[in-house]
């Protein structure tokens, strides 16, 4: 049963882990040593390693994409689904896009970020709102939703588009956007309308923010809470140089801006960026 126990990792090794991933990424795994050990040392044992003190050696020397790719795939938690946190999309579609429409009425387009995207049922869900808000003009519009995430295995996931039939989305819209998928079992997957909307880019948090286009709406919902408090100011203060002025920031119930003087509460985890 040897082959089937958890790798052990010193207190120093663990720290060494910790402080690369805090310094290149942002995600805080100080109080999480058992989640690290539980979640890699399967991966680890099955590449050959037999500690872990091996594996970072290697990690930190060549910086190896496969064995980012592995750190950055196991320790991120990628749980979300269609509608999460619903009222922030009735919000949206009731308050936040009559408002922006009228505003871009000349340009005909909005810029929106779903920055830590996950398995993509963020993004499609915000392009769904906008489809039944926008009806006939939708296709008059630019309305691409730009979708990024850290992990690959995440991104993967999203760009394949395949769901289970989704319990939290009114049978009105399983209709209209989703469809099911031959020769699968009870796996849906979305009108091509929709996965057009949604465009897919690996992107860390930490780097610089430097997209074509300011943003009317960014949503980054239960991401910050695996950041410390100097992680997330500096986050925020990248979230508000993209951002148009009046624009409008989506954050998680589990989270908070803290005390700021860039964006004002609109609604319960929805700001608004001021001028």
């Amino acid at each position: 049963m040897e082959n089937f126990r958890d790798l052990k990792i010193s207190d120093a090794d663990f720290h060494k882990m910790v402080a690369f991933i805090q310094d290149n990424y942002g995600i805080d795994l100080s109080k999480k040593k058992q989640l690290v050990i539980s979640r890699l040392s399967f991966s680890l044992k099955s590449r050959g390693f037999t500690d872990f003190r091996q594996f970072l050696d290697q990690l930190l020397s060549k910086r190896d994409p496969e064995d980012l790719r592995l750190v950055l795939d196991k320790l991120t938690t990628n749980y979300t689904y269609f509608m999460r946190e619903s009222e922030q999309f009735t919000f949206l579609q009731n308050k936040i896009l009559p408002e922006l429409v009228a505003r871009h009425q000349r340009d005909r387009s909005l810029a929106i970020w779903s920055a830590g995207c996950s398995s993509g049922e963020e993004p499609y869900t915000i392009s769904m709102v906008l489809k039944d808000f926008l009806g006939t003009q939708f296709s008059n519009w630019d309305t691409l939703v730009l979708a990024t995430d850290i992990s690959n295995q995440a991104m993967a996931k999203a760009k394949a588009a395949r769901y289970k039939k989704p319990s939290d989305v009114s049978e009105h819209w399983l209709r209209q956007f989703f469809r099911p998928i031959p020769g699968s079992q009870d796996e849906y997957t979305l009108t091509p309308e929709i996965l057009r909307n949604v465009a897919f880019r690996p992107f860390n948090l930490m780097d610089p923010i430097q997209f074509r286009r300011k943003f009317d709406i960014i949503f980054c919902r239960n991401v910050m809470i695996y950041f410390n408090q100097n992680t997330r100011d500096a986050l925020i203060r990248r979230f508000y140089n993209a951002m148009l002025p009046g624009s409008y920031l989506f954050i998680s119930h589990s989270e908070s801006l803290g005390q700021t003087s860039m964006f004002r509460m609109v609604a319960p985890a929805i700001y608004q960026r001021i001028p």
